[in-house]
């Protein structure tokens, strides 16, 4: 038999063959939008180049990590191929963390620079101390005035500066890493969660063919492009030739004004989101008719499900975590559900559902002896995932590697039931996390800087219900004997420390129920808290 070169008939899975197949096809047709600004494929693919030949300017090459800290704008695109581009990894930072929180990052990802928006210029001042005085800045001037303290260029200036002739794509490994996504520090530190190549590009596949996306699509940027690397959108968007609409901040009335101006069909929502949108006042007479919305990041409520399926939009529920690149599983529609009566079918579509399609059978919910529970939509147990769409590893963290990943599966640390149909349902966290809005919040955290407050004796933090965000912090406190603080006083306090979403939004003072052997009881706390509110109970 004669000796077939695998070039023949393998190719190593990359983004970047998104990018090169939309050029080819599609150059002058929008591929982002922003404003008044329209950007055809054949212009992003510029913008992309240059930035990776900028990047390649300042000494960086392959492996090195590039940072970058904006909102959904155009420059936030650009640079999920442009180091990419170059064999470099990308660092995409939650705009809503401390400087302190920023800085931690900064130093555990050894990143060489820093885009970041000239609206963030006050952090970047507050962590500049803190990491390697030879970090490179770049910064986007877009809404705020350029501030001059900071070293570095423009944006558009720092584009404009590099090669006029692009060197040659560096050819990418499926197994490489091309960004690590750091959690919102669940148990502590955040982790850095790294991508490689072929789980991003099958993953993106998995969106286009769940959400029903094609070249005509025109997608809203309402999902933070921090966020899982905008659950993997990015790519797919690119993959067959849809357009991006950017949105620098989530205001209802621009997200429906967009959608009626730019024909967006496609949208991804924390149903936090959701809920602002179908309870802001510009949500009336609004018909979203044609639009297909994915939630996740919270499981949605059935009556959030309910009420923006009344105002036309098409809902898929998505679940997943930062660890499986985004969403893992969909609540699939099956034949007859369209007609359940609306609450019926809602309940249905609450479920978090079944893996992707092209993510193989790697779900499971399992015991603590890794057995499969019945599925009988009441036994609890932990949801497991594995295959092409789990992460390669925490970055530098081969502990933390190791336990998630033990028995040859990742944990999810997510307690669910498994129905009869094969579905999952979440019903509990295991290790007390937070989930307020899309955000991932770890009470310990929490419960650390409160207790350096020098009146504070004690402190519990757990989260209760809100309307708005879906749950949020309440921190009971026990004060330091003659000690008189006020609640506002410790929240004033945790603001100065941590990012904002993380802080208590209430504070109880009083004693802490605990065990004969001291250890306090936060599942009392919880569940008195959740106790009546006509929702699950989460302890």
């Amino acid at each position: 038999m004669p000796v077939i070169s695998p070039s023949v008939n393998y190719a190593p899975l990359s983004p970047l063959q998104f990018l090169e197949r939309s050029l080819l096809v599609y150059p002058n047709k929008p591929a982002v939008v922003y404003g008044q600004a329209v950007y055809t494929y054949a212009q992003y693919n510029d913008r992309i180049c240059r930035l990776g030949e900028a990047l390649r300017a300042l000494g960086i090459g392959r492996g090195d990590r590039v940072a970058i800290m904006a909102p959904n704008i155009p420059p936030m695109l650009d640079a999920k191929f442009g180091p990419m581009r170059i064999g470099a990894i990308l660092v995409p930072l939650n705009i809503r963390l401390s400087s302190r929180e920023i800085a931690y990052i900064l130093n555990h990802s050894g990143a060489k620079v820093l885009i970041f928006d000239s609206e963030f210029a006050d952090t970047v001042r507050e962590l500049r101390q803190d990491v390697s005085s030879t970090m490179a800045y770049v910064q986007i001037v877009d809404t705020a005035p350029k501030a001059v303290d900071i070293p570095g260029p423009e944006y558009e200036e720092f584009l404009d500066a590099a090669p006029p002739r692009p060197g040659p794509a560096a050819e990418i490994d499926e197994s490489d890493p091309i960004c690590i996504n750091y959690t919102s520090g669940t148990t502590g530190f955040p982790k850095g969660v790294v991508f490689h190549a072929r789980g991003a590009w099958i993953n993106a596949v998995g969106e286009v063919i769940e959400t029903g996306m094609n070249w005509r699509s025109v997608y809203l940027w309402t999902l933070p492009l921090f966020h899982c690397n905008g659950w993997c959108f990015p790519w797919g968007i690119v993959a067959i030739g849809a357009t991006s609409v950017c949105l620098r901040k989530v205001v209802p009335a621009d997200i429906f004004r967009l959608i009626n101006r730019s024909g967006v069909t496609h949208m991804c929502c924390a149903p936090t989101v959701l809920t602002a949108l179908y309870s802001s006042p510009d949500a009336a007479g609004q018909d979203l008719s044609g639009v297909t919305i994915a939630t996740a990041g919270a499981p949605p409520a059935p009556q959030v499900i309910r009420t923006m399926e009344r105002m036309g939009a098409q809902i898929h529920h998505l679940y997943g975590l930062t660890e499986t690149y985004g969403p893992y599983t969909v609540c699939a529609d099956q034949p007859g559900w369209s007609d359940l009566d609306p609450e019926q079918r809602a309940l249905v579509k609450a479920r978090q559902g079944v893996p992707y399609g092209v993510a193989g059978a790697g779900l499971r919910v399992v015991d603590e002896d890794m057995q499969d529970i019945p599925r009988d939509g009441q036994t609890m147990g932990e949801v497991v995932m594995r295959g092409n769409m789990v992460m390669t590893e925490y970055y530098e963290d081969t502990e933390a590697t190791a336990a998630a990943f033990r028995g040859g599966w990742f944990h999810s640390g997510d307690l669910a039931v498994w129905h009869p149909d094969g579905y999952v349902e979440l019903k509990d966290r295991s290790k007390d996390i937070i989930i307020s809005g899309a955000e991932n919040i770890s009470s310990q955290e929490v419960e650390k800087v409160v207790m350096e407050h020098p009146d504070v004796l004690e402190v519990c933090v757990v989260g209760v219900p809100d309307d708005k965000w879906g749950e949020v912090p309440k921190a009971f406190v026990v004060r330091r004997p003659g000690s008189e603080v006020s609640a506002a006083a410790v929240i004033e306090f945790t603001r100065a420390r941590l990012a904002h979403f993380k802080c208590p939004k209430h504070v109880e003072f009083g004693d802490l129920p605990k065990t004969a052997t001291g250890k306090i009881q936060k599942f009392v706390l919880r569940d008195r808290e959740w106790q009546g509110s006509g929702r699950r109970i989460k302890g």
